[in-house]
């Protein structure tokens, strides 16, 4: 099997689990409407579900994909999360919605780390970053289709059916995965010795640039899951978009700058892996700074087009990092473990974050429109700049930890299972 159509495949498993997971952002304002819900209650349904699932599922499903078949398991969650969002479009009630919503958390739990195993057993590491990059870019290409089409779809046929659709899609996609992927390479060398996730999980968290990037992860998911879950009901509402309008403009725009970011923060990491020193996450840190400090002006301005504007380098700086966190994470995590280290900072970023920011930022605005405070929305998302800065000091932090010789080790033991190595500076 080619290398380039492996990549391909696993870009749209990546681009439609970010496009069932978004869409409930896009349709937040049909739904609340046909379904009677407050902004709590939305905030509550794309935020706690992902995080419990993810909490629960996503380490033992990366600790499978791991050890076994991450092909199976990746087929396996696709099934289950398609068919979880096309039941989501019968629901009839807020409990039966977020039921299906848990649903979705459940296979998209062990997506990711099954395709960065894949990715790790196929890919060598002074390209890995490229191959991430690619695999990553389906998430802001992901979003740029699930804010066009689904609030296309949505203005003209109706929010259920945007989510019976994208199931279906999804069924044809894990039967693509099975017949393109074809049987998972073995380790090169085998695992030294096949220990419980939790042990494995705490020796990684006891490495200080491990650390900081787990620290940084859970900033980012504070700062992306408000931004997601209320950005486009922020331009609906406060300056007069239809969803429609948001999809073609902040929707398009979203996916531009994630397709620039993700392929630029790959390029630059494996730029700076190839040339065998530290310092792999200088860029990504100072630009969630910035967009930290351009979110918190884009929700006081007083013009959409200009509140759009600000928007961007918070659409670039989420996708920017990704590669860089993850290939820094595999490097420090070792061959045989790099499932598992993705899928300790998918939980960083999806434990607290989406099930909190989303409904802090739900409750400032059910609490500001009950006091006749203006702007609700946006004094909420006021918490996503805020975790942007975070995020960008913490992955500084990190980069600062991650020894030199690390990188050389790497290169060299590419093709040779090894224990997870100390990256103390």
């Amino acid at each position: 099997m080619r290398t380039g159509s492996f990549i391909a495949v696993l870009f749209l498993v990546s681009m439609l689990c970010q496009i069932d997971r978004i869409l409930p952002f896009i349709l937040a304002e049909s739904i609340k409407s046909d379904l009677a819900l407050s902004d709590t209650q939305i905030g509550l349904m794309t935020g706690i579900a992902f995080a419990v699932c993810y909490t629960f599922l996503s380490l033992p499903l990366a600790r499978a994909a791991d050890r076994g078949s991450p092909g199976r398991i990746l087929v396996s969650c696709i099934l289950v999360w398609s068919s979880m969002t096309a039941l989501g479009g019968i629901a009839g009630s807020f409990g039966l919605l977020a039921a299906t919503r848990f649903g979705v958390a459940l296979g998209e739990a062990g997506a990711i780390p099954s395709a960065h195993a894949l990715i790790a057993r196929r890919i060598g590491v002074k390209q890995r970053g490229t191959a991430l990059a690619i695999f990553s870019m389906g998430i802001p290409i992901g979003t740029m289709a699930g804010f066009a089409a689904g609030g296309a779809i949505a203005d003209s046929l109706g929010w259920r059916a945007v989510l019976i659709g994208a199931g279906a899609i999804g069924g044809v996609l894990a039967g693509l995965v099975w017949l393109v992927t074809g049987p998972t390479p073995p380790l090169a060398v085998p695992s030294p010795r096949a220990e419980p996730a939790r042990a494995t999980s705490s020796r990684l968290l006891a490495v200080p640039a491990f650390r900081w990037l787990m620290l940084g992860a859970l900033a980012l998911g504070f700062a992306s899951a408000a931004f997601y879950a209320f950005a486009a009901p922020f331009l609906i509402r406060t300056h007069g978009y239809s969803a429609t309008q948001v999809g073609l403009s902040f929707g398009l725009l979203q996916g531009a700058m994630g397709i620039v970011g993700t392929i630029l923060g790959g390029r630059l990491f494996d730029r700076a892996v190839r040339r065998g020193r530290g310092r792999l996450l200088g860029p990504p840190s100072i630009l969630l700074i910035l967009a930290g400090l351009t979110t918190a002006a884009a929700l006081f301005v007083p013009h959409g087009t200009l509140s759009i504007a600000l928007f961007v380098p918070g659409m670039l700086s989420f996708a920017f990092l990704l590669p860089g966190a993850f290939g820094a994470a595999h490097l420090i995590a070792g061959p045989g473990h790099q499932a598992l280290a993705s899928s300790l900072l998918l939980i960083a970023s999806g434990l607290f974050g989406p099930g909190l920011a989303p409904l802090f930022v739900g409750m400032v605005s059910d609490w500001a429109n009950a006091n006749s405070v203006p702007n609700g929305l946006g004094l909420g998302l006021l918490i996503a700049p805020f975790a942007s800065i975070g995020a960008g000091l913490a992955v500084r932090g990190a980069d600062r930890r991650i020894a030199p010789n690390l990188v050389t080790y790497a290169i060299a033991s590419d093709q040779a299972g090894s224990p997870v190595r100390s990256a103390r500076a």
